[in-house]
């Protein structure tokens, strides 16, 4: 099986990396920060931030076939453990808002910096769609 680089058009055109790779019916997520259509993070602070970031990260997922539930693993990389925590019960309301009630293996790690400085998130995943929905790029 030769993995396959899934790129959607809805996000900003990678370079030197893949928003996704595909392998067999598993899709492994590149990480995503809260990159907008402009290559800017967006404002306004850690849920805005967790709305696009995971957003991003739903977009390489559905282009690939997948649904949320197909979510197997998530890590979530932060620069302030303490703002995540504060803003915890927001954060549930954005996941179930944009993935439902199911969530999968997940870890929180915090880290000093991200690759934009602005950016206080990064969430990378892994999903294994059914081959029923699958698309291969």
């Amino acid at each position: 099986m030769t993995p396959v680089a899934v790129n959607p058009p809805d996000l900003p055109a990678p370079s030197g990396y893949s928003h996704g790779t595909l392998a067999g019916n598993t899709l492994h997520l590149g990480g995503q920060t809260a990159l907008d259509a402009d290559m800017k993070i967006v404002p306004g602070g850690i849920v805005e931030q967790f709305r696009q970031a995971f957003g991003n990260v739903l977009t390489t997922l559905r282009a690939a076939g997948g649904e949320p539930e197909d979510l197997v693993s998530v890590t979530i990389y932060l620069t302030d453990i303490p703002d995540y925590q504060a803003h915890g019960k927001e954060i549930g309301r954005v996941w179930r808002e944009l993935a439902g009630p199911v969530y999968p293996a997940m870890a929180g790690i915090g880290c000093t910096a991200l690759w934009q400085p602005e950016a206080m998130i990064e969430i990378l995943g892994v999903a294994v769609i059914p081959e029923e929905r699958l698309i291969r790029p």
